[in-house]
């Protein structure tokens, strides 16, 4: 981390209590049972909720919650998008559109049907990316997206950063 420091990386911020540093989550990403009362509303209502979720932590990046499908709405899920992406570690993702009614949310979801054998808990479990619903909240407050079209963390007052996805992050 000192080379990240001194060719202009941001100060990690100090954690005060009750809060965790994303740079003290580790790499390659671990998956661990949350317990968290975790929500997600999209066109007006709300579309997944859940006290049983995975929380996935990977160095630089707040977490990510995977919900399993019974605490999903279905009803909205339009997954046309096969091998969406792929990450290094948990293997192809299937992509899925949100819609309800005459509102359409283009890759707000996503899920691993078939991940690699560490990630073996997120098997068809689906996760939200907060800035492409309108609103998720973790035991009450709102969460804050992590920066980057292309990242799915939930920020909350618990987790501080600098996070991977803002402009000049790319090499992080």
């Amino acid at each position: 981390m000192n080379s990240l420091l001194s060719s202009g990386f941001p100060s990690i911020v100090t954690p005060g209590p009750g809060q965790e540093s994303v740079w003290h989550y580790p790499r390659p990403p671990v998956a661990e049972p949350s317990s968290r009362h975790l929500v997600v509303e999209f066109a007006g209502r709300v579309i997944a909720e859940t006290r049983r979720s995975q929380r996935v932590l990977e160095t630089g990046h707040p977490p990510t919650y995977y919900f399993n499908r019974e605490d999903v709405d279905e009803s909205v899920l339009d997954c046309p998008h096969q091998g969406y992406a792929w990450c290094p570690y948990k293997g192809r993702a299937l992509a899925c559109d949100l819609v309800s009614g005459s509102r359409r949310s283009r890759r707000a979801a996503w899920s691993y049907p078939d991940p690699y054998a560490d990630y073996s808990a997120l098997e068809g479990m689906v996760a939200f990316f907060p800035r492409r619903v309108d609103r998720c909240l973790v035991d009450g407050e709102v969460v804050q997206p992590q920066p980057g079209s292309n990242y799915g963390g939930w920020i909350t007052s618990e987790i501080v950063g600098p996070y991977k996805g803002g402009p000049g992050t790319r090499g992080w």
